[in-house]
């Protein structure tokens, strides 16, 4: 093993690895919808290392929450976002219909215009609140965290949004 190889494993050793334990624990009771934690943790300790090669890392526990974090939020976007169906049990999708209805295209393209207009309308903290409940899914314990705001001010918050999405649309006569 080379010098510079065997410091990065001491440090590893040293700095690293004795927080994996408590790592994991923080992704199971943060992120309880991951389903493959080893595979987070093998990532965040190759992001940690990196960093580690690029320079000198002032905080290694720091350095490593911080990045499973974001692993964590990351893969729960991708799962939203990305829904894996084997085409043979869809038989309904696009790609089996010969026509494709224009009128519910541009109505649901419609929908959305107005649901982003809606979300864009609200003030700020509120539409912080809105879409990281709506469009990220996270917990109101999560939103508070990372707003550094209380639960109650998520709830409130949240309330207040679906109010004034609520009106938004009655006033253009939607349901």
């Amino acid at each position: 093993m080379s010098a510079p190889q065997s410091e990065q494993s001491r440090w590893f050793a040293e700095q690293v690895q004795p927080h994996e334990a408590a790592l994991r624990a923080f992704l199971i009771a943060q992120f309880p919808a991951l389903t493959d934690v080893d595979d987070l943790v093998q990532e965040t300790f190759a992001r940690v290392l990196k960093a580690r090669a690029a320079g000198p890392v002032e905080s290694p526990r720091g350095l490593l929450f911080a990045a499973a974090r974001n692993l964590a939020l990351d893969a729960l976007r991708r799962r939203q976002i990305v829904a894996f169906e084997p085409m043979a049990e869809n038989p309904d999708s696009a790609v089996y219909i010969d026509v494709i209805d224009v009128a519910e295209t541009v109505s649901k393209r419609q929908e959305l215009e107005l649901l982003t207009e809606a979300i864009q309308g609200l003030p700020d903290r509120c539409r912080q609140v809105f879409t990281l409940r709506a469009v990220y899914g996270l917990s109101q314990r999560a939103i508070a965290e990372k707003l550094e705001i209380s639960e109650n001010t998520v709830e409130k918050q949240l309330s207040k949004g679906l109010r004034r999405c609520g009106e938004f649309f009655a006033q253009r006569g939607l349901p």
